[in-house]
């Protein structure tokens, strides 16, 4: 679904609240972040050095070799917050295409950069989509997506939340993971993963 409202949006082209501060139980999620956010995505100079810190060779332009899809939902007290766009993506660089979907700009349709633009683990939308687009048949991990989000996740902690202070969860495919074994989650095709801070909402997805 998210590759097809992407193609639509980018006219047919191929498809932070930070780590660094401990807090208590997060507030309501509309007063935390208006905007709706989990956290927002890293400024776009910063793309290639935290794709680097991941452990990910950032490339001139989408490699398809290794095509597969994770989904990540976000809940903060109970409510699903958005994750964002164009991470592990120079959202700035000319080469990269511009488009809209769910209302929210797209980025993507990368046919070749001056230089490289683009991590192999990437978002295209606000769909939650976790594209892995490589040329080596490795699944990338959780933590490496958030490491180039630049939100820290584990062993206690996601964000600035942490679970001595604020009830943690998180899922994959409706099974708890504990949260000192999350950053080593494989994002394999059709993955659900889920996590959860604060009050959990009324269901955790099991599936995409």
């Amino acid at each position: 679904m998210a590759a097809a409202l992407l193609a639509a949006a980018l006219a047919g082209a191929c498809g932070s609240g930070r780590s660094s501060s401990p807090a208590g139980s997060p507030t309501t999620a509309a007063s935390a972040d208006p905007a709706g956010l989990a956290w927002p995505a890293p400024p776009p100079d910063r793309v290639i050095e935290l794709a680097k810190a991941a452990g990910l060779v950032p490339e001139t332009h989408e490699s398809l070799e290794h095509h597969v899809h994770a989904h990540l939902d976000v809940y903060i007290d109970g409510q699903r917050r958005t994750v964002p766009a164009g991470i592990g993506i120079v959202i700035t660089d000319p080469a990269v295409h511009r488009g809209v979907a769910l209302g929210q700009p797209a980025y993507g349709g990368i046919t070749e950069c001056a230089q490289p633009c683009i991590s192999p683990l990437h978002t295209h939308d606000v769909t939650g989509i976790l594209h892995t687009e490589s040329a080596t048949f490795v699944d990338n991990t959780l933590g490496q997506f958030f490491k180039e989000w630049d939100v820290k996740l584990g062993p206690d902690c996601v964000g600035q939340y942490c679970a001595s202070q604020t009830p943690i969860a998180v899922y994959v495919n409706g099974g708890k993971v504990a949260l000192t074994d999350a950053p080593g989650v494989p994002l394999t095709d059709q993955e659900e993963i889920a996590v959860v801070v604060g009050r959990p909402p009324a269901h955790v997805p099991t599936h995409v």
